[in-house]
Formats: structure tokens, sequence, C-alpha cells
């Protein structure tokens, strides 16, 4: 679950339909599964004096702040959805959807821990790279091309005005004129 200001807390009943006669005598259902909320996680996370005056501490709550991977926001309704002819049972049902939730995030977080710190180290050598060869190779020969064909920057912005600005304005002028109307008879 993502730690921000619209998370909310879930929970889910995992008492089949039959419990609801004990829900009506005042008690309340037994919850056997539930997620902590946003505010339980942050008190569980100790931070060292290092962390807290780094400059990624921001990041921790927003991870996505420019909504790159809106896609991936998939629940358990988005992949399953029974019609109403054909239905499982109230428990299957309901543990379906918790183990895929379960799943879904524990399988995420195993994978990320083999694959994210060598995916980072990839991705910013390469990153690296490329600002590097942007920044001292192909800015510097586009700005060299620049300098050296200025008289040809120059010679181009005459023709257009002189030849190709004037022979399209009045052809678009002659052209204005024209005009079409659709009649059903």
């Amino acid at each position: 679950m993502m730690k921000g200001e619209d998370s909310e807390e879930v929970e889910i009943d995992l008492g089949d339909s039959s419990d609801a006669e004990q829900s009506d005598n005042g008690e309340e259902p037994q919850t056997l599964w539930k997620a902590p909320t946003a505010l339980e996680e942050e008190e569980n996370i100790h931070t060292t004096a290092l962390v807290e005056i780094s400059d990624t501490k921001p990041l921790i709550n927003s991870r996505d702040p420019r909504g790159i991977n809106d896609c991936l926001k998939v629940t358990f309704e988005d992949v399953i959805a029974e019609p109403v002819s054909v239905r499982s049972g109230d428990r299957v049902w309901i543990w379906s959807n918790a183990l895929f939730e379960v799943s879904r995030v524990w399988l995420y977080r195993i994978v990320t821990v083999f694959l994210a710190i060598p995916m980072a180290v990839v991705s910013g050598f390469l990153f690296a790279i490329l600002s590097c060869l942007h920044i001292w190779m192909v800015v510097p020969c586009i700005q060299c091309i620049f300098i050296g064909t200025r008289w040809l920057q120059s010679l181009w912005r005459i023709v257009l005005g002189v030849i190709i600005h004037p022979f399209f304005t009045s052809a678009g002028k002659c052209c204005g004129g024209f005009s079409f109307h659709l009649a059903k008879e």
C-alpha cells in the first residue's frame, strides 16, 4: 500500500454471509485481515539522523509524483470479475481477494529486492553516459554546425520572406474567395 495523504484503512472481513446475524446483535464481526494505515506504518519507521537530513527523504511519501505509473494501479476487481450468472462461494471470493492483494504486494517487494538495485545502477550508469555524451559531444557539435552555417540560415530566411511567403499568401487570398454550399434536394 502506498503511503500518502490519500491512503485509507482497508479491512476485509473473512467471515461468510451467514455471520451477518451475529453482527445484528451488537457485536462487531471479527476481522481476520487488516492492512495497517499509513500513520501506523510511519510510526514504525525508525530513522537515523543521516536519513532525516537527506535530500531524498521527501521522496519516500511521494514515489510517483508525476503519475507515470497510473496504469499499474490494479485491484482485484480489475483482474477478476464474476458475472451474475456464475458465482463462487462467498468465502472463496473473499479469500481469493485477500490472497491476490497479499501475493501482489509481497511478490512485488521480493522481486524488487532482487531487481531494483541492479536496475537502478544500470539506469544511473546509462543516463550518466547519455548526459555526458549530450553535454560534451552532441550540443558542441550542433553549435559548431550552427556557427558554420549562419550564412545558410540567413539565405533561407531571405528565400522564405521574398519568394515562398508572398506566393502562399497570394494563393491563400485567391482561394479564400471560393465558397461551397451543399444543398439537399
